[in-house]
Parts: structure tokens; sequence; C-alpha cells
């Protein structure tokens, strides 16, 4: 499938709106690319084609979305959490439609601005949202070698509460690559094995099958986790009914969990001083 296909982020402006009109104002990444999907009946074909595997862990329509985001943003339109939870700003939850061509001529004329200025925030040619996450991706994928990418992948299920974890993979064993146990509320423990891979691609329906099948009579939940994505056929298969769950993690969730654990991921909080003029005068 050519990325011709997919819709430019200028086509998905509306559709973004929309989605979280529909989602009650505010909505997660996941929730609104779910929510254009639904509304936009894109096949899977197009939503999976990927944007670039050598940088990201992005399909072409996730990263066109994210422009979207950044430009909507921009435009004053929409804002985000720290925690990436996108809200239409409160003054403009009426507005139900934007005029495509004036919100691009509108936001690059600030980044032109910006430019000439030399205070541009975001000079990387990249969605606001997707520089250091396009860092980690290449970290994880390209620095790390195979023993490290286990031994981070064993910290980050400890530090999530995950005990006895061990990596157990070996040839023959299904594509299992560890187990664990995760204890809720100090009363009931589940027994999960896990399958953890550095991946560039989309991971497929099929291996999610192979993994179930591998886990069966093992544990209690599957838990696979990709420095890729999975297609939308592998995360329906994952929750099929009358199976046995498998919880999946892609790229970007992965990263938001390092950088909520602070492991190799750091977040700088730039002190803001401002001087409230108004108090001075009521002294």
């Amino acid at each position: 499938m050519d990325k011709a296909e997919v819709p430019q982020y200028h086509e998905l402006l509306n559709p973004l709106l929309e989605a979280l009109q529909e989602l009650g104002g505010s909505g997660t990444n996941d929730e609104i690319y779910e929510t254009v999907l639904k509304q936009s009946d894109l096949s899977d074909e197009v939503a999976e084609v990927p944007h670039d595997p050598e940088k990201s862990n992005q399909t072409e329509l996730e990263y066109r979305l994210a422009w979207a985001r950044t430009y909507l943003k921009k435009y004053g339109l929409i804002n985000n959490s720290e925690r990436g939870v996108w809200v239409i700003e409160p003054e403009k939850r009426d507005i139900t439609s934007v005029d495509p061509d004036d919100v691009v001529e509108s936001v690059r004329e600030q980044m032109r601005q910006n430019r000439e200025d030399q205070n541009g925030e975001n000079d990387s040619g990249l969605p606001e949202e997707e520089t250091w996450r396009t860092q980690l991706h290449r970290v994880l994928t390209k620095t790390l070698s195979p023993k490290a990418f286990e031994r981070l992948t064993k910290r980050l299920l400890r530090e999530s509460g995950f005990t006895q974890v061990e990596v157990t993979g070996r040839s023959g064993d299904g594509g299992i690559d560890g187990k664990g146990i995760i204890q809720i509320n100090g009363f009931l423990s589940f027994h999960i094995v896990f399958q953890c891979k550095r991946y560039q691609g989309s991971v497929s329906a099929g291996a999610v099958r192979d993994f179930r099948g591998a886990m069966v009579g093992k544990a209690d939940k599957g838990l696979m986790i990709t420095t890729g994505s999975f297609t939308r056929s592998a995360i329906r298969e994952a929750t099929r009914d009358g199976a046995p769950p498998i919880d999946l993690v892609d790229g970007d969730e992965l990263a938001e969990k390092l950088k909520e654990m602070e492991l190799g991921v750091e977040t700088e909080v730039v002190e803001e001083v401002n001087v409230d003029e108004q108090w001075f005068e009521q002294i």
C-alpha cells in the first residue's frame, strides 16, 4: 500500500477535531486514532502503512495525525497535558470545524516568525510530541544490545510491580521470553509470561496467535512488548472472545512507561517566574 493513499495532515485537521468532540472534548492519542479510523472508514491496509521503520514505530497515519495535532495546538484550538491527553481549549469548544488552508497559513507564518526571532521551539522537522520519542526509538532499536534490552525489560517490569521476573527465552519456546508474577492489592497474584522484541515494523495477528499457543497452561495472562507497533488485526486477536487475553504494549506505550519510571528518560522542568503587577498595585 502506497503512502499516497493515506490522508494528508491538513486533511486530518477536521477529522481530528470531530474525534475530540465525539470523545467529549478530550482524548488520548490512541482514542483519537481509533475514533478517526472509525469516522473516516479507512481500511486496515491504509491504516497500517509504516512511516519510517528505521526511525519510528509509527504508521504514516499516526505520523500525520501527530502533525495535525501540532498544527491545531499552534493554532490555539487544542492543547495537551503532561500525561498526553489532548483537550479542546474551553473557550473553543463550540468550534466544530476549521478551514484547513487558514490553519496551515497561520501556523506556517508563526513558524517563519519563530525562525526569524531564533526562538523556534522545534527545529527538528518533526511534530512537537515526536522529537524525544524518535530519539528513544533509535536508542532502543539501534544502540542497545539484545542483552541490554533484556535487562531494561526486566527492570521496567520490576519497577512496575512485577516480582520473580526471569528471562527464559530459548529456541522452541514459542516466543516466550520470560515470566513473572504481578500481585494486585496484596491479595491476587497472576502468573505472567511475556515476549519483548526490538522491532521496527508491525506485529501481526499470527504472532499474537503463536504466542497465545505457547502460553497455554503456563500462565494466567500474556504480555507482548514491542518497540514497534501492532496491526489492527493483531489488536483484535489479542482481545478475541473466548481466547486467553494478551496485553499489548507498543513502542509509544513503552516510551511513556520509560518516561514515567524515569528509566533513561528525564523530563526537565523549566522554572518560569512572573511578576504580578496587580499584586503590587494593591499593596
